[in-house]
């Protein structure tokens, strides 16, 4: 008997808290120890999942319909934090790029990627995958920007990107999840008709675009009006702390989420973009104990979301397809990606060849693909096992080639900046019409003037908070002796001097 083949994960359970708590920890160790040889945290949690399985250490989780629901859930939450931290000033200027890869881009991905797995991969995979329809099913559900990816690799090794090259990325990948959804969803629900002879050609490609429509509105609409409506109420709303004001938002984004589902819409986009008016009203409370909780949700969703799939996959039924996936993969991160890309950004002429080719290689697959792929399989579509150890493979490949590289291939191509030090914040929250907080190292050319802080004749609308000095924190004074080495923590703003 395997050594953990007593678990059976069950929701009534009573083992299911002891074997949760235990892969949870050890993925947060093993991801501690996966960040010093530049492992992302999400690959390696897929990992632990996959040991822990039926062919590993003899965990039992078959229950695909509550893997897709927790799936579902958890990406609501990624994307409504996504949401929240992204910002109308940086996202501004790219907003033209991001939502044009997110589209046209999505579509030309699928296309080519359709079609290329018709021309060379389709005597390998076999099974749905052989017929135009069943081509472009499987291409839809790899085609997006993993967003739980890009947003985990991207923000945790603190990449600052040039061109805008980091918000037209995060732009791309919480916008083409919702469609690639749609997309699969459409597929699944059509292909049967097609395949009965029900439902010609035409006719598809007309009922398709009229769902597509009518849920990317439908989430649009209710996303957008949820949001200001949100922002409203919260202008008003007198809670007496930060974790209730927390769990509201959070429920209106599940609100939202849940109001566009039932009415056909894409619940997805709707809770992004619910979150993005939310998130850029400075007004609302406690908006840095927010963001520090939904930061800490949305890395549990990561990481039980990652560890769940994991769980699902047969390694044992996944060698026979694994050189076709690879296949697939190199001909996505080498052939596809990059024209798709380059044709999209095509009008964009500003944007160097350097910054285009970086976002070609950011086309990363993670916990979206895999789950999309789950959707065929719970319909019980002839061929979707296959699908699935596909796409799971291929998601691999692209977290090992991609994930492991995307530091290097910044700096190889001169697009990141030197990181900026940490700023010791004390758990302010301070918004931005009130200045910009810095931490500045002293240097020993500063010292010459005469070595106090009233000797630096700081520029107006500069203030020195605290000095750090070995670890201690030192309240500041113009007659204060500076040292190499100390940290002034300033603000920066507006002065009436």
């Amino acid at each position: 008997m395997l050594p953990l083949s007593i678990f059976s994960i069950n929701l009534l359970s009573g083992n299911l808290l002891l074997l949760s708590a235990l892969l949870i920890i050890v993925a947060v160790l093993v991801a501690k120890l996966g960040a010093r040889v530049g492992a992302p945290a999400l690959l390696l949690f897929l990992g632990i999942g996959i040991l822990s399985g039926q062919d590993g250490m003899g965990i039992r989780f078959e229950n695909l319909s509550l893997a897709e629901n927790l799936g579902h859930f958890a990406m609501t939450v990624i994307l409504f934090y996504g949401g929240l931290e992204t910002s109308f000033k940086e996202v501004r200027p790219v907003v033209k790029q991001g939502v044009l890869l997110a589209t046209l881009g999505e579509f030309l991905m699928v296309s080519l990627t359709g079609l290329a797995l018709y021309l060379f991969a389709r005597p390998f995979v076999g099974g749905s995958s052989s017929s135009v329809l069943g081509c472009l099913l499987l291409a839809t559900v790899m085609s997006s920007t993993d967003s739980s990816s890009v947003f985990s690799i991207l923000r945790n090794r603190k990449l600052r990107l040039r061109e805008g090259i980091g918000p037209t990325l995060e732009l791309e990948s919480v916008n083409n999840d919702p469609i690639a959804m749609t997309l699969t969803i459409l597929l699944v629900e059509l292909f049967p008709l097609v395949e009965a002879g029900e439902m010609g050609t035409w006719a598809l490609i007309g009922r398709g675009a009229g769902m597509f429509v009518l849920q990317i509105g439908i989430g649009l609409v209710i996303g957008v009006g949820i949001g200001y409506g949100s922002a409203w109420l919260l202008s008003r709303l007198n809670l007496p702390n930060g974790s209730l004001y927390s769990i509201f938002i959070m429920s209106l984004g599940f609100f939202a989420s849940g109001l566009a589902s039932f009415c056909s819409g894409n619940g997805l986009l709707a809770a992004y973009l619910t979150a993005i008016i939310i998130g850029n009203r400075s007004e609302v409370p406690f908006k840095k104990e927010i963001l520090n909780f939904m930061a800490g949700m949305s890395w549990l969703m990561q990481l039980v979301m990652f560890l769940m799939l994991g769980l699902l996959a047969r390694p044992s039924e996944m060698s026979g397809v694994f050189g076709p996936a690879a296949l697939i993969a190199l001909i996505m991160i080498f052939v596809t990606r990059p024209l798709s890309v380059f044709l999209t950004l095509l009008p964009f002429r500003q944007m160097s060849f350097r910054a285009k080719a970086y976002i070609s290689w950011v086309g990363l697959k993670g916990a979206g693909p895999i789950l999309f792929a789950l959707y065929p399989v719970v319909e019980g579509m002839q061929g979707a096992s296959l699908v699935f150890n596909v796409v799971f493979c291929v998601t691999l490949i692209s977290l090992v080639v991609q994930g492991m590289t995307l530091t290097p291939m910044s700096r190889w191509l001169k697009l990141a900046y030197d990181e900026d030090p940490e700023v010791e914040t004390f758990g302010m929250d301070m918004p931005e019409e009130m200045g910009m907080l810095r931490d500045h190292v002293v240097g020993e050319e500063e010292l010459t003037g005469g070595g106090t802080l009233r000797d630096l004749h700081l520029p107006h609308g500069i203030r020195v908070v605290m000095v750090r000095r070995d670890g201690k924190y030192l309240v500041p004074h113009g007659s204060m002796v500076l040292h190499k080495g100390d940290h002034l923590i300033i603000v920066m703003g507006e002065s009436d001097d």
